[in-house]
């Protein structure tokens, strides 16, 4: 099924120059597509990229439309990356498969659950006691949400994510561990979307919290108690440790790991594979990540920080002794 370009502009915006009756097939990235395709420039970087591609029409920005009129179609967008999401969206409801039941056979959803009637529960879900599930949020295949959990409205939760299951909670008996049992719930806002296989601990006493917005990539693990702000957008592989307190509209990069008790405020980014050991209080990037190097070079490396400190110590020790012998 195509879709008209005028049709495009008409619902999202956006100033077109060329013919509104083009068909678009399909959407692309510049260096794959062809005449039949739209496509985006989001970095001027990709300069190359853009005055090569065969896309029949492109979306850029105003900086570049005079470079988009010298090769054909092109749609006048203030973020040509948003508004290229937007044509996403309006390309899957356009695409969208025959409706199917809200509730799939498959699933085993407990009688004292609430599943709101928009909402869509896939195969093999399961949605156990008091769980309640919010207005047009979707479950796709094998999600799990634990006994009185509440996901909110609009949210997304991709195969395999699993809400709710205990957290790793336990007391030291003479060598042996005894379990703490897991007495709160998760409870996640609305327009929240969980990336595949990721888990989200129930909490101690209080429930884990995910404020509305927020997005979550895969295989990520939240500990119980912590709550996540709202926007915040974690990628792929993340950890955070239990009670940690995200805030709203921070970002952190694919296996950056959080340790449990610490707060970070609005607005902080981490770095991929950054380690955060201590709270941030004010918003900005940081980094934790040791430079990979050939392993020689590094394990001496490694040898020099453990001496770090001693050194410090000798370089203050000095300063006192120069500030002294200066001294009238």
């Amino acid at each position: 099924m195509s879709l008209r370009l005028g049709a495009i502009v008409e619902t999202l915006g956006g100033d077109l120059h060329g013919d509104p009756a083009m068909q678009i097939e399909r959407l692309a990235p510049l260096a794959t597509a062809k005449p039949d395709a739209l496509s985006f420039l989001g970095n001027l970087k990709l300069r190359k990229d853009f005055s090569e591609s065969r896309a029949g029409c492109v979306i850029v920005s105003p900086e570049a439309q005079e470079l988009a009129a010298e090769r054909g179609a092109y749609i006048v967008a203030p973020d040509p990356s948003l508004y290229f999401a937007r044509v996403t969206q309006l390309w899957k409801r356009a695409h969208a498969a025959p409706d199917e039941p809200h509730v799939h056979p498959s699933a085993v959803v407990h009688p004292d659950a609430f599943v709101d009637p928009e909402a869509r529960i896939g195969p093999l879900c399961v949605v156990e006691r008091g769980a309640r599930i919010g207005a047009s949020t979707v479950l796709k295949s094998r999600v799990t949400v634990s006994e009185d959990c509440i996901i909110g409205a609009r949210c997304l939760l991709h195969p395999g994510v699993v809400v709710g299951a205990d957290g790793f909670g336990l007391a030291s008996d003479e060598g042996r561990w005894v379990k703490i049992e897991q007495l709160g719930a998760v409870r996640i806002g609305d327009d929240v979307e969980i990336g595949a296989n990721t888990c989200i601990d129930r909490g101690a006493l209080d429930d884990t919290v995910i404020e509305d917005g927020v997005k979550l990539d895969n295989l990520i693990q939240i500990g119980h108690n912590v709550r996540i702000g709202k926007h915040t957008a974690m990628a792929g592989c993340v950890g955070v440790a239990g009670s940690a307190n995200i805030g709203a509209h921070c970002m952190l990069g694919g296996a950056a790991m959080i340790l449990g008790h610490l707060t970070l405020a609005d607005g902080v980014h981490i770095s991929a594979a950054s380690l955060v050991t201590r709270s941030i209080h004010k918003p900005g990037l940081y980094t934790g990540a040791f430079p990979i190097d050939e392993n020689a070079n590094w394990e001496k490396n490694a040898a020099t920080l453990r001496h770090l400190h001693g050194l410090r110590e000798r370089v203050k020790a000095l300063e006192k002794t120069r500030v002294q012998e200066e001294k009238p």
